[in-house]
């Protein structure tokens, strides 16, 4: 009996190391995807920059999935992207929930991959941090962000952000240290420089009132009182007005009344245009228009119909004949743009170059992790230093922000089908050069 026992004992103890060699040599279960989900402002205010822009983000899942996917050695093979995204309707208060979603039931490994405005980006920081899962995305403003950043209630650690500043330098030893380049204000003020004696230096500033809106408003009345410009009731911030806001007469009135030639604002494109619409009515007509945010898109300026557009001055960030720039295998500026061309038959968004070096930048931090661990990952992100479609990507450390180059441009009118097109008209960035001069003053007819 004992030896009839101890048989199948030997079986047995001979058979375990076999079975878990073989699952040794199996290794860890491959995933079948590598799932990133964001929430994307398909519809509503913001869709040029989700919707549209999103072309970007697909071209780059589409070019490394050529490849396979990206190669992740702790499985040693290379795994395919799928992104997963569900519609924010340009509504702030409904991206924390979605991005939770994603989380919890769509099992995401990654967040982000492409450009939100600021106040877009708070709920998608926020799920990030609360459940450990890395997020790559576009914000905008330097100042607006980092505002949001320092008042969150527990520090943003797994969110790494693109985007431009203001007038906050780079940190000494940056790269972009020192570089006019990198920041709004000297690059519109650079722009402005050979025409400013042509304008009597009066200013009037309107703003949507949100972070983003605020942040540029302090930011550009500080900056312009120091060159000698003169913003109409800056101490009483006057032009910030409250969502929802459809007569701007009594802005205007005042504007005139004080005699400003320059107008500025920083609002979504609806807005911007119902403004330029009452000027004309009011017979406010500035010789300088500098309009951010809701003026950077083709898809949202022909909106405001008629020759308004004309000599409307705005932020570029991004355009097909940026030097030093390279995509995956082998994509390029223009070759991203041609797609767009064929695809779309429509006048470049230049948000699509944005995106693209989003997606890019998460996927070399995955591959350089060698793993889908969230903190190799975040590691990753902290160290990178690549050539992306929108030229060199570094985070600083503190901040996690990626900085990005800023040159001013101007909707003019052309030749083609769509009319309206903004090539740059001034850039201190060699590598990203003007490429048209600069229309002055704006015509109102």
């Amino acid at each position: 009996m004992k030896r009839l026992f101890l048989i199948p004992l030997m079986i047995v103890l001979m058979v375990l190391p076999l079975l878990a060699a073989c699952e040794a040599e199996e290794g860890p279960e491959i995933p079948a995807e590598i799932l990133i989900g964001d929430t994307v402002s398909y519809t509503g205010p913001y869709a040029v920059f989700g919707g549209v822009a999103s072309f970007g983000t697909e071209a780059a899942i589409e070019d490394i999935n050529a490849q396979g996917g990206i190669y992740v050695e702790e499985y040693g093979t290379r795994i395919p992207v799928r992104w997963i995204t569900r519609d924010c309707e340009s509504d702030p208060l409904k991206v924390a929930p979605l991005t939770e979603d994603l989380i919890l039931n769509e099992h995401v490994h990654f967040i982000g991959g492409h450009f939100e405005v600021p106040t877009m980006r708070q709920g998608t920081a926020m799920m990030a941090e609360k459940y450990e899962i890395p997020a790559v995305f576009g914000v905008g403003t330097y100042e607006a962000w980092i505002g949001m950043r320092e008042a969150a209630a527990e520090p943003w650690t797994y969110s790494w952000a693109f985007g431009f500043s203001i007038g906050t330098p780079a940190q000494p030893g940056d790269f972009r240290a020192d570089d006019p380049g990198y920041l709004m204000v000297p690059t519109w003020f650079g722009a402005l420089d050979a025409f400013a004696a042509e304008t009597n230096k009066k200013v009037a500033v309107f703003a949507f009132d949100d972070p983003d809106g605020r942040g540029w408003y302090l930011e550009f009345i500080a900056a312009v009182a120091g060159q000698g410009y003169d913003c109409y009731r800056a101490e009483d911030q006057f032009g910030i007005y409250p969502p929802g806001t459809t007569d701007f007469t009594s802005l205007i009135q005042e504007w005139k009344s004080y005699g400003c030639e320059i107008l500025w604002g920083n609002s979504i494109a609806p807005d911007i245009g119902t403004v330029l619409k009452q000027c004309t009515v009011q017979g406010f007509e500035p010789k300088v228009v500098f309009a951010t945010r809701g003026a950077m898109f083709y898809q949202e300026i022909v909106a405001w119909g008629g020759d308004l557009p004309n000599g409307v001055g705005m932020e570029v960030y991004w355009t097909p004949a940026i030097q030093n720039a390279e995509g995956i295998g082998g994509e390029t500026p223009q070759s991203l743009a041609d797609r767009w061309y064929a695809a779309t038959g429509e006048p470049l968004a230049q948000g699509i170059g944005w995106n693209y070096a989003v997606a890019q930048t998460l996927f070399d931090a995955i591959e350089r992790a060698g793993t889908l661990d969230a903190d190799a990952v975040c590691q990753a992100l902290a160290e990178t230093d690549l050539i992306t479609m929108w030229g060199r990507v570094v985070f600083e450390q503190d901040t996690q922000f990626q900085r990005v180059p800023c040159q001013f441009g101007q909707w003019q009118k052309t030749d083609n089908p769509w009319v309206w097109e903004s090539p740059t008209v001034f850039s201190y960035n060699d590598f990203l050069p003007a490429t048209a001069d600069l229309i002055f003053p704006k015509p109102w007819d």
